[in-house]
């Protein structure tokens, strides 16, 4: 089998995965850096040759596109482009997790500065404002007061992007339990492995810092996660699945496709880069 890693720099998840597919005897690697890509719509290339593309880029655009370029041409991918679209939008998110009945955090989504004003002052301080498209904890605002509300709504209508300008994506504000959050991450049709992510600040990325212990698994915790997973995604898939603990239980805040799992690695014996080579090999068949 002849398979493709798209990455942007090699970071340790990158390191870890190119190990494993170089130390598994069915496998080809070819490594291909988004920087260096050049898509040709007419001209066959080294990437149609390969028989699967796990899609690792820090750009979610840059995934999204190659995901629907490689599936024109019969080039399975990992992740899939429909579940790439799901999962780079915070409101396609939502609104298929609210279709599964997935419990998740209150959420509202306006179209205008004013509606968005309304609603927040409606529900009362403080709440979370969200861009649709970002990561890393990035953009991410915690606002406490009416003053706070103005300025940030302004400041997202006037030097947005569309996206930014244009979609406002409002979310209930949770005090997360000792300062944590909790990232599971599934292959395929198991979750492999959970942690609990823990900062002092609001935002517990591990991009942003927050250190990381094990989280325990039990039966009712990866039936919720299994939900999630396949309210974004009909096909089995790699994701990372973020959640929260609340007084009515966990709540579902995020489902990440392009997954990052350093900090994973950093707390858990299981070997991820080593069961996602094989979940790529399996979905080729």
């Amino acid at each position: 089998m002849q398979l493709g890693i798209f990455y942007s720099h090699p970071r340790m998840e990158e390191k870890a995965l190119f190990a494993a597919a170089e130390n598994d005897p069915q496998i080809a690697l070819v490594k291909i850096r988004d920087s260096e890509i050049e898509l040709d719509l007419h001209e066959d290339s080294q990437l149609l040759k390969c028989d699967a593309v796990l899609l690792r880029s820090v750009s979610h655009t840059k995934n999204f596109y190659l995901a629907k370029f490689l599936e024109a041409r019969g080039v399975r991918t990992v992740n899939d482009f429909e579940t790439i679209a799901t999962c780079g939008d915070k409101f396609l998110t939502s609104i298929r997790l609210a279709e599964k009945k997935v419990p998740t955090p209150k959420t509202k989504v306006c179209f205008d500065t004013d509606a968005a004003l309304q609603t927040i002052e409606k529900w009362g301080y403080p709440v979370v404002m969200k861009p649709v498209v970002g990561s890393w904890g990035r953009l991410l605002s915690k606002i406490d007061n009416r003053d706070a509300a103005e300025t940030i709504l302004e400041h997202k209508k006037v030097l947005g992007g569309i996206t930014h300008s244009q979609i406002f994506y409002i979310q209930e504000f949770i005090e997360k339990k000792s300062g944590s959050d909790i990232r599971a991450v599934v292959i395929g049709d198991e979750v492999v492995a959970a942690i609990r992510r823990k900062s002092e600040h609001w935002i517990t990325n591990t991009a942003r810092g927050a250190a990381v212990e094990p989280f325990e698994i039990d039966a009712e915790f990866e039936k919720l996660v299994l939900a999630a997973a396949k309210a974004v995604s009909e096909k089995p898939a790699l994701l990372g699945v973020d959640l929260v603990e609340t007084n009515e239980g966990l709540k579902v805040v995020e489902v990440n496709s392009g997954v990052e799992f350093h900090g994973l690695m950093e707390a858990s014996e299981v070997d991820v880069p080593g069961k996602i080579i094989e979940f790529c090999r399996k979905v080729v068949g």
